[in-house]
């Protein structure tokens, strides 16, 4: 059994964004907000449901998850994997232009109802602190009073969070480990009895897709592979120009173009994260062979490897 990732923002609509999975996402938000007793989502209406057809003639798309609730309130939920230019100010825009979009032209204010925005990275967006989920609100700066709740935004950095499965002992727990693991486990594990979470894992089955889905998801998983070499690619260039300018106009210019050297580990893991997958739906089952070569390569190697894998016959032939 295996299932698509959720962290690839089209797995992360389909399984949180469609219509005959409500109880996924009204599980996930009210783990996430603390929902109990009569706030708790009676009702959720998805303003933009997963269609996969739709999804495939659209160019260009932010795969975000739009939703109400039976007290009006609104909620964007979205997974993002590359930190990108101006990623804060997108995200407040969003949420900004949420809010002002409720009413129309001459209708009164107080029909404007409040818009909770839900970001999920997998990456680190915040240094100052290591927790991995934060509430960020307006507040007076002397009384340290909130009296502008209308926008909320909440950050869930998936490289924060560092639970075994043993220690998520709550929901919210679990659901973040749902999201960051699924992709690489092959079995529903025992402790995560929880309906809409078992629920969220055969959204989440690749024997489920249909070939329409498996065709973007594959695109998707791909871009992200294509998006990662011209991060890297940015990086040489930054560097390259370091030693020409000066060392310091280097990182600024590594840092505005993408990452910096220390991040070459993650981009070694997240290559062979990727290329597992393609093998899987390549040859199905992978053996254990082939995944200690996976963990143990360079990224060098890692890239001739994909380079094998749409034409070789059998798995072998990818790895001589």
């Amino acid at each position: 059994m295996r299932f698509i990732d959720p962290r690839i923002d089209f797995a992360f609509k389909k399984i949180f964004g469609s219509e005959d999975a409500k109880d996924v996402l009204i599980s996930f938000l009210e783990s996430l907000l603390g929902l109990e007793g009569d706030r708790r989502i009676a009702e959720l209406t998805i303003l933009d449901p997963f269609m996969a057809p739709r999804i495939k003639e659209l160019k260009s798309t932010i795969l975000d998850v739009r939703c109400k609730d039976h007290r009006g309130i609104s909620y964007i939920v979205e997974m993002q994997i590359e930190k990108v230019s101006a990623f804060l100010k997108r995200i407040q825009y969003n949420s900004a232009k949420a809010y002002v979009q409720q009413i129309g032209k001459g209708e009164d204010y107080p029909k404007l109802n409040q818009v909770i925005a839900v970001t999920i990275t997998d990456f680190v967006l915040f240094n100052g602190f290591d927790h991995c989920l934060s509430r960020h609100e307006s507040r007076e700066t002397m009384t340290g009073q909130s009296h502008l709740q209308d926008i909320l935004h909440y950050f869930i950095e998936l490289p924060k969070f560092t639970k075994d499965l043993d220690a998520c002992n709550d929901i919210f727990d679990q659901w973040i480990y749902f999201i960051k693991y699924a992709g690489s486990i092959e079995e529903i594990p025992p402790k995560m009895n929880i309906a809409p979470i078992r629920h969220a894992f055969e959204k989440a089955r690749v024997a489920n897709m249909t070939p329409d889905e498996l065709e973007l998801y594959d695109k998707a998983g791909i871009a992200i592979t294509d998006a990662r070499g011209r991060v890297e690619l940015a990086r040489e260039e930054g560097e390259q120009i370091g030693i020409q300018i000066g060392e310091q106009r280097g990182i600024q210019i590594g840092e505005q173009r993408g990452i910096q050297i220390g991040e070459q580990r993650g981009e070694q893991r997240g290559k062979a994260e990727m290329l597992l997958d393609q093998l899987q739906e390549r040859f199905d089952l992978v053996p254990d062979w082939v995944r200690s070569k996976l963990a143990q390569a360079d990224l060098d190697t890692l890239k001739s490897w994909s380079k094998k894998i749409f034409h070789a016959e059998k798995i072998e032939d990818i790895f001589q």
